[in-house]
């Protein structure tokens, strides 16, 4: 089962926040109540599902694997539940395991128990959630959403949490802006995160549901998607380009009257919401001179 390595694989940002003694009670004290340190058997009846968890679809197969793995080796990586009240919790993180567990008829389950109120809870199943490994890349980016907008993270500080780089999680949360049906493609299966990738790129909704059927249809890899976006796609770096390298007609012009009044090259740039920047070249301190006596003349008139 893979649940006994997975601890280790959860990132220092997560290990952090379920070894914090600041929010932990588990283990029971000569007065029987909850303390810090070992893990508690609770009954499985008295917790309950989290509303917070970002993962609703559960593979029932997975699932089945995962019962069986339970039934004969018993649960490895305890669950993480908060206390809601006597007798009563409520799932953080291990949602898995409390399914496959019911699945095989346990009666308890071996629980971290913590204290924690709901943006805190919200934020610790979503950390858990996106190092689980059969997530898809759109999952991993809702979540990532969620965190940075309910959490009130940057993604500097997602960064540190969940050991991933700052770029590697823009990249993901770029998935979100897609259109729906490359999205639901990319849930269900049907294209990787690697041709997700190339979408990202591609301006126009139109051209992006285009590639779409072109790589379904025509079971295309990675490689091949690549190479055919460089060809006959307009992306965001070739629109950027060719927009950057032509000005308007009139701001052509004004360029050369500039050069031709200044006697030196002027250089006009300008973006589409009409900012920019005029440089005027000169090869001297004289000349400088002579230019902006030329400017304040003009300024005069």
């Amino acid at each position: 089962m893979k649940n006994k390595g997975k601890k280790s694989a959860l990132g220092r940002g997560l290990e952090a926040i379920l070894q914090s003694p600041d929010t932990d009670i588990t283990s029971k004290d000569i007065s029987g109540n909850y303390v810090v340190g070992a893990i508690a058997n609770l009954n499985i009846n008295s917790i309950e599902a989290n509303p917070f968890q970002p993962r609703n679809d559960f593979e029932e197969e997975a699932l089945k694997e995962l019962a069986d793995s339970i039934s004969e080796q018993g649960i490895i990586q305890p669950l993480t539940v908060r206390k809601l009240g006597y007798d009563k919790y409520q799932i953080i993180s291990g949602e898995r395991r409390l399914r496959a567990a019911k699945m095989i008829g346990m009666n308890e389950v071996p629980c971290y128990i913590r204290v924690a109120n709901d943006e805190q809870m919200l934020e610790m199943a979503l950390i858990e959630n996106t190092h689980r490994e059969d997530l898809n890349a759109i999952e991993i980016a809702i979540s990532y959403q969620r965190l940075i907008e309910e959490c009130k993270l940057t993604q500097e500080e997602l960064s540190k949490k969940i050991g991933k780089q700052r770029s590697t999680i823009a990249n993901y949360i770029r998935l979100l802006r897609l259109p729906a049906e490359v999205q639901v493609a990319i849930r269900d299966g049907l294209i990787t995160s690697g041709h997700a990738r190339t979408f990202i790129n591609i301006d126009d909704r139109d051209e992006q549901l285009k590639l779409l059927r072109e790589i379904l249809d025509g079971e295309l890899s990675v490689r091949q998607v690549e190479e055919k976006v460089r060809k006959n796609y307009k992306t965001t770096a070739r629109r950027k380009k060719k927009r950057t390298g032509q000005l308007p007609e009139k701001f052509v012009l004004l360029s050369k009257n500039l050069s031709e009044t200044l006697n030196t090259k002027v250089e006009l740039k300008r973006n589409n919401k009409g900012k920019g920047s005029i440089v005027i070249n000169f090869r001297s301190d004289e000349e400088m001179e002579k230019i902006v006596e030329l400017l304040k003349k003009s300024g005069n008139h």
